[in-house]
């Protein structure tokens, strides 16, 4: 079972500061003659059944990266114009989406039998195949489990933390990139009506030079490109 407890020895007492590298299961081969076909469909439907199932695969999977529908989360491929395929998406696309739209969960009975200490012995791989959190948790002071508590009890732990501040400056919000865009306004309102304008987006965490390089340069922070462009283009630079 994926939620077996733990088998590395003994008893933690402290949790590690860094999640272990697994290596055992790395293996070297040949590489592959190419980087598509039947090996990566094949790939892609089998992360969308195990995480989703059958049917909500199916449906999300025509969703990506459609008109109407939603991007991939897992680049910023730009989709054509006009006309597109119904699978619009590569085989990582696919997998990303798997990971995120998955219909596992982490309850607080999960989180009742693995300590903080055990669970930070394994690996950032196998802690995101556990699922989702379906309740807010808190790890109190001197604790070594999580332990559910209410919405209310969660936003007053937050508010006490806040009104603790000398300043609001001294806080920093920072929010998921899969945030919607009606959740993003509300919670920027609240920040900058709590008196602060330190709001970070994801992209800080690994597009802070890019996008500062390309303001400089052409005045957005993104790529402007399209397919299209490609076939036009006289340098591609990877």
């Amino acid at each position: 079972m994926i939620d077996k407890m733990p088998d590395h020895g003994f008893k933690t007492a402290q949790p590690r500061a860094q999640p272990p590298e697994e290596t055992e299961l790395v293996q070297i081969r040949p590489l592959s003659k190419s980087a598509g076909g039947v090996p990566a469909i094949v790939s892609a439907v089998k992360s969308a059944w195990n995480e989703m199932g059958p049917v909500r695969g199916l449906r999300t999977l025509l969703k990506l990266n459609q008109q109407g529908g939603f991007d991939c989360p897992g680049c910023a491929w730009p989709e054509p114009d006009e006309a597109r395929s119904h699978a619009e998406f590569c085989e990582n696309g696919a997998k990303h989406v798997a990971d995120e739209a998955t219909t596992k969960r982490v309850t607080p009975e999960f989180l009742s039998r693995w300590s903080v200490a055990d669970l930070s012995y394994k690996s950032d791989y196998w802690l995101g195949k556990q699922g989702r959190i379906t309740s807010p948790m808190v790890l109190r002071r001197g604790a070594t489990h999580y332990e559910p508590v209410t919405w209310d009890e969660a936003l007053e732990l937050i508010a006490g933390a806040l009104n603790l501040l000398a300043h609001p400056d001294e806080a920093i919000f920072y929010t998921s990139g899969r945030t919607s865009n009606e959740a993003a306004f509300l919670y920027q309102l609240f920040v900058r009506q709590f008196g602060t304008n330190n709001l970070p987006d994801c992209s800080n965490m690994c597009h802070e030079s890019s996008g500062w390089a390309l303001t400089e340069t052409i005045g957005a922070g993104k790529g402007t490109v399209t397919l299209e462009d490609f076939e036009l283009a006289q340098a591609i630079f990877v």
